[in-house]
């Protein structure tokens, strides 16, 4: 497979598709980003190699218009709760907008295909519609002629991530913090890891008709990354493991809330783990190498010594 150069992200505005954009971009690659909201790739426009153009993605014409003279194509889309509006199902988020792609890529001539899934995505088996419909989106895929490659991450944290920043802002908040299935464990994975698997897997022709799974090195279970959060923040709250049956309560209620933070949804998710039992799968970076150099209330030495040891170099260098 020789080096591509242009690169085409759907769904690229995001918290994985930012970073992937910034990698590609340091290795010359030309990078379309497509978006139905243009207003929100501001960080994005201001790179030169980065084309922003706005598509509505279940417009199949549009779309296949959008992907002539590109290389390969990254599916970066994914929802965690519904919406109110076109796209804003899983069904349509998800399997829909999969179909779409397959359509558009064999009428625009583009063979290379990289899916972003979920691990523990599984279309008939998974307890959630979020983790069905992305084992969907991925079967549909698998079943066309494209060169596929898939990558299923466990929750990715990062500067602006949803899960320790998320909860950093709960903690913040709210004087103790009540937590549905306390005891769902995770491997937190680099979203800079995450990209990177993806960057190399475009060029690399052994990874095509395969699924990857990707985990962080460490296992946290839901209270503790919630304890760990706090550390980082210095700060106290009592963290209270919620019964099953009052989780599903507190799920119900707060799908009523502006913005959905929990949902009926995220609760049938969390009971399966999202852990990969093949060491073969870990990436290396670590949550505690990451995390307090974006929560963290480090004084300027701290902060310098972290990015020594993300650089590889040690306090003296």
């Amino acid at each position: 497979m020789s080096s591509t150069k242009n690169i085409c992200l759907i769904g690229g505005s995001g918290f994985v598709g930012t970073e992937l954009a910034g990698q590609l971009a340091r290795q010359g690659k030309n990078i379309r980003v497509l978006s139905r909201d243009v207003r929100k790739m501001k960080s994005l426009r201001v790179v030169p190699t980065i084309d922003v153009v706005e598509v509505d993605p279940y417009n199949v014409e549009a779309l296949t218009a959008a992907l002539r003279d590109q290389d390969v194509v990254i599916n970066l889309v994914g929802i965690l709760n519904t919406s109110v509006g076109r796209g804003g199902t899983f069904e349509d988020a998800h399997v829909g907008l999969a179909q779409n792609l397959v359509t558009a890529c064999e009428t625009a001539n583009v063979s290379r295909f990289i899916q972003i899934s979920s691990l523990k995505a599984d279309a008939e088996d998974a307890p959630s519609e979020y983790l069905r419909s992305k084992g969907k989106a991925t079967a549909i895929l698998q079943a066309s002629n494209l060169d596929l490659t898939v990558f299923c991450p466990s929750v990715i944290f990062g500067n602006g991530d949803g899960l320790f920043t998320r909860f950093a802002n709960l903690l913040h908040a709210m004087p103790f913090m009540p937590l549905a299935c306390a005891d769902s464990r995770f491997a937190p994975v680099y979203v800079g890891d995450v990209a990177a698997e993806i960057t190399k897997a475009i060029d690399d022709p052994d990874t095509t008709g395969k699924s990857y799974n990707l985990c962080g090195p460490d296992v946290f279970t839901l209270r503790e990354i919630v304890e760990y959060t706090a550390e980082v923040l210095e700060i106290k709250r009592n963290i209270v493991g919620l019964p099953d049956a009052v989780a599903k309560i507190q799920a119900f209620f707060m799908e009523l809330v502006p913005g959905k933070p929990f949902s009926r949804d995220n609760y049938n998710s969390l009971q399966v783990d999202s852990i990969c039992e093949d060491c073969d799968s870990k990436m290396p970076t670590h949550v505690r190498k990451i995390v307090p150099t974006y929560l963290g209330k480090m004084n300027r030495q701290s902060r310098l010594q972290h990015y020594r040891e993300l650089a590889g170099r040690d306090e003296n260098a």
